[in-house]
C-alpha cells in the first residue's frame, strides 16, 4: 500500500470509533490547519475539540465507496461515499503533507 493510501486507511479506521486524539496526535502537524466552508480550524487541540464534535455529530460512519484518489509524494485528495447518522453524502478531503502529517486539511460535503 503507498503512503497516502495507508494515511487514508488509518485516518478512517480512528475516526469510525471516535478515536480523534490519537488522529491529531498521529496524523496532524502542531500548527496544522483545517479548512472548511463552515470553519478554519488551527493547532492540534482546537482539531482536537473539532473532531471530537464533528464525529458525536456524524453519529457513527461507514464508507460505503472510495470514489476517487490521487496521491504525490507531498498531497492526498479524494471523493468519497459515506453514511452517517445524517444520511448519505459525496465528501471530498485533500490534504497537504509534510513528513507523512497534515500541514493542510481541506474538507467539504457535496
Amino acid at each position: 500500500m503507498t503512503p497516502g493510501r495507508t494515511f487514508y486507511e488509518d485516518q478512517i479506521a480512528m475516526l469510525r470509533p471516535g478515536q480523534t486524539d490519537e488522529l491529531i496526535d498521529k496524523h496532524y502537524d502542531d500548527d496544522a490547519t483545517l479548512v472548511s466552508f463552515q470553519s478554519i480550524v488551527r493547532g492540534r487541540e482546537d482539531l482536537k475539540r473539532y473532531f471530537q464534535s464533528y464525529v458525536a455529530r456524524l453519529g457513527g460512519l461507514e464508507v460505503i465507496s472510495l470514489d476517487q484518489f490521487v496521491e504525490t509524494e507531498d498531497s492526498i485528495l479524494f471523493e468519497a461515499t459515506v453514511r452517517t447518522a445524517l444520511g448519505v453524502v459525496k465528501v471530498y478531503d485533500a490534504f497537504v503533507l509534510r513528513d507523512g502529517k497534515a500541514t493542510h486539511h481541506f474538507t467539504g460535503v457535496k
